[in-house]
C-alpha cells in the first residue's frame, strides 16, 4: 500500500475507540473530553462493564429524541417538565433491515396540539433521520505511527437538532 485514503469527511465529529486489553470484547470509546465504555454482557463472553454497540444505538437514538423535543418545547415556551423515550431494537438476520420502536412520555401541562407537535418534531430529530435514511460508510487503514488526531467536538449533533426544530 503506497498511500493512506484521506477521510472524506475529516470535519466531522470524531470518536476514538481502542480495545483496553482487559476481557475478549471491552474497549474504550472516547470523543472530546468523554470517555464510555462499551462491552458485551458476562453471558456473551464480555465483562459486562459496558452497553454493547446495539445499546449504544438505543440510547443514541432516546437521547437525540429528548434532547431535540425539549430544544423545540423551550423554544416555542411550552410547559414540557420531562421527556422520557424507551428504545427498542430487534435485529432479523444480517440481511434484513433492523427495527426500532421508541415509546415516547411528555411530561407537563401540554395540550393535545403540542404534543402532536412534540411527536412530529420527534420523527425530525437528527439520529432518527440518520438511521432511517442509512448512511454512507468509508474505511480506511491507517498505519499505527499516524495520528487519529484530537477527537475536538464540533457541536455538529446541537446544529443538526437546532435545522429539525426550525418551522
Amino acid at each position: 500500500m503506497s498511500e493512506t485514503p484521506t477521510n472524506p469527511n475529516p470535519d466531522g465529529e470524531p470518536t476514538f475507540v481502542e480495545e483496553t486489553g482487559l476481557g475478549r470484547f471491552q474497549v474504550e470509546a472516547r470523543t472530546g473530553t468523554s470517555a464510555i465504555l462499551i462491552d458485551e454482557p458476562i453471558s456473551a463472553g464480555g465483562l459486562g462493564t459496558g452497553p454493547n454497540p446495539f445499546d449504544l444505538l438505543c440510547a443514541a437514538l432516546g437521547s437525540c429524541t429528548a434532547m431535540t423535543v425539549r430544544l423545540y418545547a423551550q423554544r416555542k415556551t411550552w410547559p414540557l417538565t420531562r421527556a422520557r423515550v424507551r428504545v427498542t431494537h430487534h435485529r432479523g438476520t444480517l440481511q434484513a433491515r433492523d427495527s426500532f420502536h421508541r415509546e415516547i412520555t411528555l411530561e407537563g401541562p401540554l395540550d393535545e396540539a403540542q404534543r402532536t407537535r412534540l411527536m412530529e418534531i420527534a420523527e425530525r430529530c437528527p439520529v432518527h433521520l440518520t438511521l432511517e435514511r442509512g448512511s454512507d460508510i468509508s474505511s480506511s487503514l491507517v498505519p499505527p505511527d499516524v495520528s487519529l488526531g484530537d477527537g475536538t467536538p464540533t457541536g455538529e449533533h446541537v446544529k443538526t437538532m437546532e435545522e429539525a426544530c426550525r418551522t
